[in-house]
């Protein structure tokens, strides 16, 4: 049985019924305990991974995909989210698998094994964020916990987006995703986030991650850049001025080149919490009173 986000919709509307209403029969779930309650989970993504701890069901956590780095005793392995293999998963004998995508159809056969399985796909706002992990915590039994995480995360959010000044005019910014240009638009999950923060993309349209020609760049002359490929690909605020032409941006000239950890930039996690503060540091150091370019 799949539990997609819609179908676990109308479970988080009534918390106190979710774990009977959400979890299925038992008879689909043949590894788990007497009351359905999941006892061996396969995470194969990073994010549905740090979902998994935060909510309180790591102890039931038996395996996660290679790129899952967090929480470092995460018991990782070299299961792929990307080219995910049935027969490998199904080796650490799953009650339940977390996935955030249906990769070579993953998740029919999962459910032709008889596993549970949960669908998260990458969230697009900070209410896909909470209602994901509601869900998590539903088909694991840490319903409490998953109230209680997603309360705590809204109150720090709703501190760090006040902590930012008023202006009367958004800055703009450019989020380095590679030194090809790809970025993001406002459309984003991460531009979604930036602009709780009143920032705004230069880049623009249908396409959520364009991207840029340097021309258009330049011309744009953001008021910050933010560089999600430090850790991946080397790339400084002192390399970036070395560019042909960038010398001459506003955020060059200015000092506002930063680095932004690209693991909390790229998922929709518990982390995006830290992230959040981590922006909203680099936006009120600029002043309010800052023109725009």
């Amino acid at each position: 049985m799949s539990l997609s986000p819609r179908s676990l919709i109308p479970c988080l509307a009534a918390l106190a019924l979710v774990a009977s209403a959400c979890s299925g029969p038992e008879a689909q779930n043949p590894g788990g305990s007497d009351d359905g309650t999941p006892r061996s989970i396969v995470s194969l993504s990073p994010t549905t991974t740090e979902m998994l701890y935060a909510v309180g069901a790591g102890d039931e956590v038996v395996a996660v995909d290679e790129r899952s780095d967090h929480p470092e005793d995460a018991p990782v392995t070299d299961l792929s989210g990307f080219t995910p293999n049935l027969e490998a998963v199904l080796s650490y004998q799953p009650d339940l698998v977390v996935t955030s995508d249906d990769a070579g159809g993953i998740v029919d056969g999962l459910e032709r094994a008889g596993v549970e399985v949960l669908l998260l796909p990458a969230g697009e706002t900070l209410d896909d964020t909470y209602t994901q992990l509601e869900q998590v915590g539903a088909a694991t039994d840490h319903v409490g916990e998953a109230a209680e995480l997603v309360s705590q995360m809204q109150t720090e959010v709703d501190e760090i987006v006040q902590s930012v000044p008023d202006r009367e005019e958004p800055l703009t910014y450019f989020h380095e995703l590679d030194e090809t240009l790809y970025t993001v638009t406002d459309q984003s999950f991460v531009g979604h986030l930036y602009s709780l923060l009143g920032l705004t993309s230069v880049a623009t349209g249908d396409n959520p991650y364009p991207q840029l020609s340097e021309e258009l760049l330049l011309e744009a002359d953001p008021d910050l850049i933010l560089l999600a490929d430090a850790q991946c690909c080397g790339v400084t605020p002192e390399s970036v001025a070395d560019r042909p032409g960038w010398d001459e941006l506003t955020a060059v000239e200015d000092d506002r080149v930063h680095v932004v950890d690209e693991d909390l930039a790229s998922r929709w996690g518990p982390r995006v919490v830290d992230l959040l503060r981590e922006v909203a540091g680099i936006v009120s150091s600029v002043p309010a009173d800052t023109p725009a370019p």
